[in-house]
């Protein structure tokens, strides 16, 4: 008769063929961790985003900086090229207006014929250099006086201008560009007081005659 060992009809946990119970516990570790991933992997993904927009926010804002100062650039370059140009028109204008009397005396010797020999060559290239640098000379006879231009210094009365007139340039004048350096010195004559009144009753009798004169009552 055999003796049975205690215990050993005690039900075991079912084990699928060929597998141990080592076998199944990875397999429920390896679910936990699958089910764990999703989770991680969009933690990650927001981490990203929240990179990207901070590079992006970066990069629009050095872009603004770099912007900014290639505009304050091009306008310093503007004024500075402003500044130079307004520097050399002053040094210009102050050197052909230290030249100016030398230029009246050429003229003087020009009314008078005394330019002549090696004195009008000099005269002349001295002038031509004068022009090259922009310098305009201007006041003629007979043109209408311009207090913005002309400078009168004689005045009187004629009959045969019908507004204040240049009669005589005592002095010409002289601009560079539309810079005026030294106003035109000129005699003006005005109108004879009276000519105007004289000239309307003339008008008028003239307009009576070709209409056959006043109606007699």
């Amino acid at each position: 008769m055999t003796e049975e060992t205690p215990g050993f009809d005690e039900q075991q946990p079912d084990v699928p063929s060929g597998a141990t119970s080592d076998d199944a516990e990875p397999k429920a570790a390896s679910s936990s961790e699958e089910e764990a991933a999703p989770a991680g992997d969009t933690g990650q993904d927001v981490a990203l985003v929240a990179q990207l927009d901070q590079a992006r926010t970066a990069l629009n804002e050095r872009t603004g900086d770099l912007q900014r100062l290639q505009a304050e650039f091009q306008n310093y370059r503007r004024r500075v090229e402003r500044d130079r140009i307004a520097v050399k028109e002053i040094a210009i204008a102050n050197l052909l207006t230290e030249l100016l009397p030398v230029l009246d005396d050429i003229g003087r010797a020009r009314e008078h014929g005394e330019l002549v020999g090696g004195f009008k060559s000099v005269a002349e290239s001295l002038e031509s250099t004068a022009a090259k640098m922009g310098l305009q000379q201007f006041g003629k006879e007979g043109e209408p006086f311009d207090p913005t231009i002309h400078e009168a210094l004689m005045h009187s009365y004629a009959p045969d201008v019908t507004e204040t007139t240049c009669v005589a340039i005592l002095q010409p004048g002289y601009r560079i560009g539309e810079r005026t350096i030294r106003p035109a010195r000129v005699a003006v004559a005005e109108p004879q007081p009276g000519a105007q009144t004289v000239k309307a009753d003339e008008s008028a009798d003239a307009d009576d005659k070709e209409s056959g004169g006043p109606d007699e009552g």
